[in-house]
């Protein structure tokens, strides 16, 4: 019998955002765990371009093996390079912070 671990996936828009305990088959990967959250249904919008995933704030494939305690990352598609965006307000005398 294969053993199972306890991760977190989260994945977040700007409004909004989702921490869903997971328990999958020790030795699953990042995939896995994804598909098993079902939480790209609840963000269609992710779905929408490339999407990069991290551990604890680094990115890793999605075949990314998971041991217990692992928090998985969905990372949106940025809209734009944030150093373009401050560029841009920098231009009109503004910061990100208003």
């Amino acid at each position: 019998m294969t053993s199972r671990i306890k991760i977190e996936v989260v994945a977040g828009l700007s409004d909004r955002q989702l921490l869903l305990d997971v328990e999958i088959d020790d030795g699953a990967t990042v995939a896995d765990a994804v598909d098993a959250s079902k939480i790209l249904k609840r963000f269609p919008e992710i779905s929408d371009g490339e999407i990069q995933f991290g551990i604890w704030g680094k990115v890793v494939p999605s075949e990314h093996r998971l041991k217990a305690g692992d928090r998985v990352e969905v990372y949106r598609p940025l809209k734009m390079d944030p150093r373009e965006a401050r560029r841009q307000l920098a231009l009109v005398g503004k910061t990100m912070r208003g």
